[in-house]
């Protein structure tokens, strides 16, 4: 769904609320997208259909977006769309109608929804000219059905190599630290041999050389570890600054301010999240009600100066 700023009052509006507002509103000749800031004038905003997620805007540079089923099939129709205003033979009355479809992102994709929706949306009550786009988008949705199953497939088959490249990084790290510990031992065993009466105490030596070994390495692995732990910390307190300083007035509702800020947690920590939902969430709450440059007054939070 993509949201709009009026430039002359400020006000934020749903995409379908646009028409209703520029009649009341004077002044409205420009409108900002909330989601990406670009600037639209008169009846351009109808060709934004689709803007960057909050994921895409707060994951950082190595964020990569998942493709969407759903996403995708409602891309696939709406293409359709365009496909149909572009056959032969096609009227005027139908070009304007599907002219209409193409603006919308949320366009339904079953029979008896979309009828409905038409009558809703585009005030359409015509049952004839309501089964005629019916029938023009049904006749191209025939034709991409292989298409469209192919790339599920695909998709799928992506989703299934990401599992299995994570499970195979995991093994390698597991038996790179083994091969670690066997290597520490092995190094001792190379001496050359003595005679009867030293080797008692060469053996000796080589066990307690080997266990000390064992254990700085332990010791070692695990100051790494820990390392690596402080130094991939999320900031927490950062983030929820920079997201309040970037809203007007320096302040956002508590629900949209937790969106912004998990979806930075989690593109951030990725597969190194260990966490609960519910472990996350208290963290969150713990960290805007305990930080005394904000201040939380019911469901607002604002940034103190």
């Amino acid at each position: 769904m993509v949201f709009f700023t009026c430039n002359a009052c400020g006000e934020s509006l749903k995409k379908a609320q646009v028409d209703k507002h520029v009649s009341m509103c004077r002044g409205c000749q420009v409108l900002s997208c909330i989601d990406c800031g670009k600037d639209f004038w008169g009846d351009d905003y109808k060709t934004h259909i689709k803007c960057i997620s909050e994921d895409q805007k707060y994951g950082g540079k190595g964020y990569e977006a998942k493709a969407s089923k759903g996403d995708m099939k409602q891309q696939q129709w709406l293409q359709k769309v365009h496909e149909a205003m572009n056959k032969p033979g096609v009227s005027a009355k139908l070009r304007d109608v599907l002219q209409q479809l193409s603006t919308y992102d949320n366009v339904p994709r079953k029979k008896a929804k979309f009828q409905n929706w038409m009558k809703n949306s585009l005030k359409i009550v015509n049952p004839s000219l309501q089964e005629e786009v019916w029938n023009i988008l049904s006749t191209a949705d025939n034709v991409t059905n292989g298409n469209e199953s192919s790339n599920d497939h695909l998709i799928e088959e992506e989703e299934k190599k990401k599992k299995l490249n994570k499970q195979e990084r995991r093994e390698a790290r597991q038996q790179k630290n083994r091969n670690a510990m066997k290597g520490a031992g092995n190094i001792v065993s190379r001496e050359p041999e003595q005679d009867e009466g030293g080797k008692k105490k060469k053996d000796r030596k080589r066990k307690q050389c080997t266990e000390e070994d064992e254990e700085q390495n332990s010791r070692r692995t695990q100051n790494e570890t820990s390392s690596k732990k402080t130094k991939s910390k999320f900031n927490w307190k950062g983030n929820i600054k920079a997201i309040l300083r970037e809203s007007p007035d320096q302040e956002m509702s508590v629900k949209k301010l937790r969106k912004k800020v998990l979806a930075a947690y989690y593109s951030f920590t990725g597969d190194r999240n260990f966490k609960t939902e519910e472990e996350v969430l208290a963290l969150f709450n713990k960290k805007i009600n305990k930080n005394p440059k904000l201040r939380v007054l019911k469901d607002t939070v604002r940034l103190v100066k």
